[in-house]
């Protein structure tokens, strides 16, 4: 038998939440006792008081990590052993699936059906992705010949600090830390403030799994205390952040203010799905709905403008017309949700806020409401507008929210235009059954991810970054290990 509203609101009602900074091993409360609340967006009720870390406990995990690197319990490990570890706890993260995903889901208002089939599988994947690639990543020998033995070895930097968003809390922080801690390092992780609980229960499952004390700290708390304290830290090594453009170029003049340490950014984006008249165009609809509308909008990849040849401007603006009406926003602990509540009330307001502004520009297709239930208003309604002007807000600012901007183009220069007129470059997607045209639209559209007939295509084999100011950082793939290793040549004459 499926489970129900029912079992999951029961099971909600029994979780037991972590609420302190997780530092050498244990929970301790705030060096000066502070905390803040953690809100259910779907109720506006309070879940949780949690630990407000600040530069003080800051320093303390980060001194807890330097003492774990320098001492090689887990950097001197070798990698079998660290694989080892890491594979057990992917083994806990599925073993703990609906706890995992209930954290989730009262956290930030994701739909259970998501965070059971898609977010904890998924970091359990991609943690199993990363631990099974560890052992298989060599050094080199350079070609000096004579009696000289010159070796380049890829080296762990020591304590990373790495910071993450709330629209996919669990995930997001695996995408990092996995192949952080794969290469020896260890990692102070802050949580962003709306989504601490399942960082810190991710914590404590790490050390069931035998992860070494110090080797992961995670201290919850405000981004201008705690995020500002890890980025300004003259003793973090590396800086990891997803968030949005305007805070990863805080982090940059933080490295500059501090240590000149090196900061990987995933930042914004609006991402333009591009469809012509030969592509298959039920399908092109159906995905564009579930580029914008999935987890309410709130991915930074999100395909957020439909451009679509002027010939389908008629059809295509029903299509979604209709995919928008059908989906109406629900209760997240209903397995038959599909939309839940944004963040907060605050986020729900700032989308409601473009929603308005385009009205006035803009023609509005379908939706367009925000919608109180309770002690929320943190619901807004899927939302399409159509005849979108290239510079209204619609088309240019990352609004975050379930919200569609359909422009129209006459050919495929002009739609190249329209796609790469932003300031960010995280993903496009391209719709033809023409393949000389996708291979040489793909080469002219300036983004990190090309999907062609589908949306936001992701695996743990590729990476994912963007160009332009969707940051430059890239997560998943061999190439995450990058960020965390340093190259040092050690040179032997014999």
């Amino acid at each position: 038998m499926s489970r129900t509203v029912e079992h999951f609101t029961t099971a909600a009602a029994a979780l037991s939440f972590r609420t302190g900074c997780w530092i050498d091993g244990r929970f301790l409360p705030a060096h000066d006792n502070a905390r803040f609340e953690t809100i259910n967006p779907a109720t506006g009720e309070v879940l949780a008081d949690i630990a407000r870390g600040k530069a003080a406990d800051i320093d303390l995990a980060v001194a807890s990590g330097r003492k774990a690197f320098r001492s090689r319990v887990w950097s001197g490990m070798t990698p079998a052993g660290r694989k080892t570890i890491l594979l057990r706890l992917a083994q806990l993260l599925r073993d703990h699936l609906e706890e995992m995903a209930l954290l989730d889901t009262l956290d930030v208002g994701k739909p259970i059906a998501d965070t059971l089939s898609i977010d904890v599988p998924g970091a359990a994947d991609i943690l199993q992705w990363h631990a099974e690639a560890l052992d298989k990543i060599y050094d080199e020998i350079a070609p000096t010949g004579g009696r000289d033995l010159a070796m380049i070895r890829k080296v762990p930097l020591g304590v990373i600090g790495v910071v993450v968003p709330w629209n996919f809390p669990l995930d997001l922080a695996i995408w990092k830390i996995a192949p952080a801690l794969a290469v020896g390092n260890s990692v102070v992780l802050k949580p962003a403030e709306q989504s601490p609980l399942s960082a810190l229960r991710l914590a404590e499952l790490a050390a069931e799994a035998g992860l070494p004390e110090g080797v992961l700290n995670v201290v919850p708390g405000l981004g201008h205390e705690a995020g500002q304290a890890l980025g300004l830290h003259q003793d973090v090594d590396c800086l990891a952040f997803t968030g949005s453009t305007e805070t990863g170029k805080r982090f940059l003049r933080y490295a500059g203010e501090s240590n000149l340490k090196p900061v990987w950014l995933e930042t914004g984006g609006k991402s333009p799905s591009l469809v012509f008249p030969d592509a298959d165009l039920e399908a092109a609809a159906e995905k564009a709905a579930w580029g914008i509308f999935f987890n309410q909008g709130q991915i930074c990849s999100a395909n957020s403008r439909l451009l679509v040849h002027e010939s389908l401007a008629e059809d295509m603006i029903a299509r979604l017309k209709s995919k928008a009406e059908a989906l109406a926003p629900g209760n997240p602990l209903d397995p038959a949700t599909l939309l839940g509540p944004m963040v907060s009330n605050e986020h729900a307001d700032r989308v409601a806020g473009f929603i308005q502004s385009g009205r006035e520009h803009a023609h509005l297709v379908a939706g367009g409401s925000q919608i109180s239930v309770g002690r929320s208003r943190a619901y807004v309604q899927p939302t399409v507008f159509a005849n979108v002007p290239s510079d209204c807000l619609l088309a240019r600012e990352e609004i975050f929210g379930p919200v569609l901007a359909i422009q129209t183009f006459k050919d495929e220069d002009h739609a190249v235009a329209l796609a790469n007129d932003t300031v960010y470059g995280l993903a496009a997607s391209l719709w033809t059954r023409d393949l000389g045209r996708a291979l040489s639209l793909s080469e002219r559209l300036e983004a990190g991810t090309i999907s062609v007939n589908t949306v936001d295509a992701l695996s743990p084999m590729t990476p994912f970054g963007g160009l332009k100011q969707s940051g430059y950082g890239r997560d998943l793939s061999l190439h995450s290990f990058d960020k965390y290793t340093a190259l040092k040549t050690i040179w032997v004459k014999y």
